[in-house]
């Protein structure tokens, strides 16, 4: 059993917390905002994270987690400190640092006898060497010199399957100039039984922009296919099926739709763009990258402006607000950036999604917020899916067609059939299915 402490409780913060006590660590989860910690000592989750609620319960109960907002209680006796803290974009796509200074400074402040400093946040490349400066620095000449090492070890979670992504991860990557440091992170770990990856701080440090970013690629790859698709008649979903078969492709990360957004693929995306730049390169892929998924907004809007000839006082409903099902997040969600042009156009708006309602409410302006999807629905004169929840799969659509003004349906996740949503009378778009027909039947030939 270790003893650690976790600087910052958002989702990777308090995913990597209540992980590391479920497998027998003693954890305090430290964060500066008070009323977060006082809410997570009552129960009550600052995220919507499916199975976290329960495990942090059972965690808190068999006295192995513990939640404070005083560094030095939760920095007593810890053998490892884990930094993770927001890095939200710049005013130019730079990872804002203030949080990591913050914590770091905390740390050499308060911190005593040897300590395995792990980073967990999205940084620069540079940024493992820049936490040891300000420490080194900030224990000066005037208090004793703190051992300490650190270690950069960046996450690969997904929102809405983080507990899963941690228990089995595909990989853990770590990277210092301390290989002995490195190990004993890499002895929290071994338990989960996967590939450990050991190397240099920057290389740990870029591996998390790169992998984010290729990522990206795939999306806004699959999408510029899409419009393609549009135009000559061909059906994405089947071109994504037959691509993916083909093992140096694999099918992940081909789903065409109204592209990537969320806490990590925007801003990695740019800040991996803005340190090339900053060092003489240049970034064109990434920046065709981010210019495609810009472009599959306004593509909606285009085709939704077409079928109506105006958007002008049009009631468009949309369903789903969080960038992805199974979370509340709504940060760079598609949804918002769509809303935001449909207004601009003059577009009268009434949303519902399962779980980020809550979020919405804090930044959506002139927009109603329903209680069902067929709220939604009604006086519509045409209907966006912008996130595929598990409940839209299976909705009423005889009644959907009674609840609208006029029977558009966009669908920006490929999710229904268009086929049953034609012949009750829809007039169907999604993205990239430009063929009429579509085989039903996806098993290989032999």
């Amino acid at each position: 059993m270790s003893k650690i402490c976790v600087i910052g409780t958002g989702y990777v913060g308090l995913v990597t917390g209540v992980c590391f006590a479920d497998l027998g660590n003693e954890v305090t989860c430290l964060d500066v905002d008070q009323t977060r910690i006082e809410r997570l000592k009552q129960g009550i989750m600052p995220i919507y994270e499916p199975g976290l609620e329960q495990l942090v319960s059972q965690n808190v109960r068999a006295g192995r987690l513990a939640f404070t907002t005083d560094y030095r209680q939760a920095l007593d006796g810890a053998e490892f400190a884990f930094i993770a803290v927001g890095t939200p974009s710049g005013v130019d796509g730079e990872a804002d640092l203030q949080y990591v200074r913050m914590a770091a400074e905390a740390i050499a402040d308060i911190a005593k006898g040897y300590l395995i400093i792990v980073n967990k946040s999205t940084v620069p490349v540079g940024t493992g060497d820049w936490i040891t400066d300000i420490i080194r620095r900030r224990r000066n000449g005037t208090r004793p010199l703190l051992q300490f090492s650190v270690v950069s070890n960046p996450e690969f979670l997904r929102e809405g399957s983080a507990i899963n992504d941690f228990m089995y991860p595909d990989r853990i990557v770590l990277g210092s100039t301390d290989r002995q440091a490195a190990s004993k992170v890499a002895e929290l770990y071994v338990s989960l039984r996967c590939p450990i990856l050991i190397t240099d701080l920057r290389t740990a440090e870029m591996i998390k922009y790169a992998s984010n970013a290729f990522l990206a690629t795939r999306i806004s790859f699959i999408n510029e296919i899409a419009n393609i698709c549009e135009e000559l008649g061909a059906d994405v979903q089947e071109v994504a099926l037959g691509m993916g078969y083909d093992k140096r492709i694999g099918p992940a990360f081909l789903d065409a739709g109204l592209g990537w957004g969320g806490s990590c693929f925007p801003k990695d995306v740019k800040a991996l763009a803005h340190m090339a730049v900053l060092h003489g390169t240049q970034p064109q892929l990434l920046q065709a990258v981010m210019e495609i998924n810009r472009n599959q907004r306004r593509r909606v809007v285009y085709k939704l402006r077409k079928a109506l000839n105006n958007l002008d006082e049009k009631i468009i409903g949309i369903l789903g607000l969080s960038f992805k099902p199974n979370t509340d997040d709504i940060r760079e969600a598609p949804a918002i950036d769509l809303i935001h042009l449909l207004q601009n156009e003059g577009a009268i708006i009434q949303a519902y999604d399962p779980q980020a309602m809550e979020n919405a409410r804090q930044v959506l302006k002139r927009v109603k917020l329903c209680e069902t999807p067929y709220e939604v629905a009604q006086g519509a004169d045409a209907l966006v899916l912008a996130t595929e929840w598990n409940e839209f799969k299976q909705l009423d659509f005889e009644r959907i067609y009674q609840l609208m003004r006029q029977p558009i349906i966009m669908d920006g996740r490929n999710l229904w059939n268009p086929e049953p949503l034609r012949s009750i009378g829809f007039t169907y778009f999604g993205v990239g299915r430009g063929a009429d027909n579509h085989i039903n039947n996806h098993q290989p030939e032999t």
